[in-house]
């Protein structure tokens, strides 16, 4: 069974879930979810005879939410999670992300790829860094509405997400999008708050969501997206520099970032990522992708795994 417990490092404390043993392997996740999201690929990987491990993120669930946005950047990211790999005892981990968390798996293999044995991304592909500023090439190409543009806001995003959590995660989680010109503004606005659930997603998951989120808010995520900026800045010394350890990605066909990024990555991934071992389409899946389709994830996982 996972055990959840605690590591210090950074001068933060993270909240893991940890079973199995054998070669390490992390998942992080995305925005907005918690360690929870990787229920269903724990404890399959871990009977393939691997330690796997589950932080919440910093700034999520259970683990510190440090004051101050300058504490959430990429550096921080990938500084915790080598700092975690060490404090477990480990020299090098297999690297999984989605999300949010896909390009902080992305950036450990591309900033320390002494520790990093294998990274899988699963949504966000790896992202060169462009010739501009992330969100002046946001607001050119969709507008000053764009999410990440909304985000930018301090307290704006907070007082609108954290007004209704449960609400909030349904519409996210398992709404679909409005028609466009319907609805309010806000992150909200576009999405339809669904009748049911969908299958992948049932009334205990969400409200376990919810108590996480009601227990450390929405600021440490949205400060992630508040680094964007600065992450470019920070990040100047690897312009072009390629992603070296064997990766994967693994991508939603339904999934909405897909038309973001996903033509983009496919027109040249050898130069962004010369060991690349695949990339996995997961039909009737949507950006959830390890929780929608848990079954074709975890194939694509242990597949990747037993590679390396």
């Amino acid at each position: 069974m996972p055990k959840h417990h605690r590591v210090s490092i950074n001068g933060i404390s993270l909240q893991i879930t940890e079973q199995g043993e054998g070669p390490l392997v992390l998942l992080l996740h995305g925005f907005p979810e918690t360690s929870y999201s990787w229920r269903h690929q724990i404890q399959p990987l871990a009977e393939a005879g691997y330690r796997v491990v589950a932080p919440d993120q910093r700034g999520y669930g259970g683990t510190n939410c440090p004051e101050g946005i300058d504490h959430y950047t990429i550096l921080h990211l990938v500084g915790d999670v080598v700092g975690l790999i060490h404090a477990l005892g480990e020299r090098q981990a297999v690297v999984v992300g989605h999300d949010w968390g896909a390009m902080v798996a992305w950036n450990t293999a591309l900033i320390r790829p002494d520790v990093v044995r294998g990274v899988v991304g699963i949504s966000v592909p790896p992202l060169p860094r462009g010739p501009v500023p992330p969100m002046a090439a946001a607001r050119e190409r969709f507008g000053e509405d764009f999410y990440q543009v909304y985000f930018q806001q301090p307290h704006v995003a907070e007082a609108e997400l954290s007004k209704d959590i449960p609400a909030t995660l349904r519409k996210v989680l398992a709404g679909t999008r409005k028609a466009a010109g319907e609805g309010a503004g806000g992150f909200l606005g576009p999405f339809a708050e669904p009748d049911v659930l969908p299958g992948w997603l049932t009334e205990a998951d969400l409200a376990t969501f919810a108590g996480q989120f009601s227990t450390s808010g929405f600021t440490g995520g949205l400060n992630w997206y508040r680094n964007l900026d600065r992450n470019w800045e920070l990040t100047t010394a690897w312009q072009d520099a390629p992603i070296t350890p064997p990766s994967l990605y693994i991508s939603g066909e339904r999934d909405a970032v897909r038309g973001i990024y996903h033509p983009d990555f496919l027109d040249n991934p050898d130069e962004i990522v010369p060991n690349l071992r695949g990339v996995v389409d997961i039909p009737d899946s949507g950006h959830w992708t390890q929780q929608e389709r848990p079954a074709e994830v975890n194939k694509a996982l242990l597949d990747f795994l037993s590679g390396l």
